[in-house]
């Protein structure tokens, strides 16, 4: 069945930045023309999609990483912290620009989950970044909607139903344990409101 192959693509934690983004522009009252929301969306795309794709391949060619599935928590190490740091400059950046301010919320938050992550290796324990990613936006766009007072909650739901697929496909793809997806998601989702409560 390959579902579950074509799901975790889809909904890979390096696609749903953009996804995030795209639906901020839907839903947000903040009138941006369009030189603007390309701009914003260009810097997302290429920070969180193109050069982590480029430092995969590079991972691979000086046989640091096996697979881009990057399985063990060993091989998780280098891009997880290089995530880490490229999340928060993109979090500054956008806490600068009052117009797309709250943004910063986000990139803080699953930056806070990953270093959260990053210390639960040393512990042996690995989360799914599939579903941090999916409970994050989750959670961000429950703040949003405190923020903006738009209505989220069919984005909020709609993302919950996938979260759910997305949790069945990993545990098919045998990538995480039961354990290792409810946690990933847990954190995604509580970290988005301790940054926004907490900031």
């Amino acid at each position: 069945m390959r579902w579950p192959k074509l799901l975790s693509a889809l909904l890979h934690p390096i696609v749903m930045p953009t996804i995030g983004i795209l639906l901020y522009f839907i839903l947000s009252p903040m009138s941006m023309n369009k030189d603007q929301q390309f701009t914003v969306l260009g810097i997302v795309f290429i920070a969180t999609y193109i050069i982590p794709l480029l430092l995969l391949f590079f991972l691979k060619s000086v046989g640091l990483i096996k697979s881009f599935e990057v399985f063990s928590i060993k091989e998780r190490k280098i891009p997880l912290f290089f995530m880490i740091t490229l999340l928060y400059f993109l979090g500054r950046l956008f806490s600068q620009l009052a117009i797309v301010r709250d943004l910063s919320y986000l990139f803080y938050g699953i930056v806070l989950a990953l270093i959260i992550t990053y210390f639960l290796f040393y512990t042996g324990l690995k989360s799914s970044l599939h579903l941090m990613s999916m409970g994050g936006a989750t959670a961000y766009f429950l703040v949003f909607q405190l923020i903006h007072q738009v209505s989220t909650l069919a984005v909020v739901a709609v993302f919950v139903i996938l979260s759910g697929f997305l949790a069945a496909a990993r545990l098919h793809l045998k990538a995480h344990t039961t354990r290792e997806v409810y946690i990933g998601f847990f954190l995604g989702f509580s970290c988005q409101f301790l940054v926004y409560f907490g900031l």
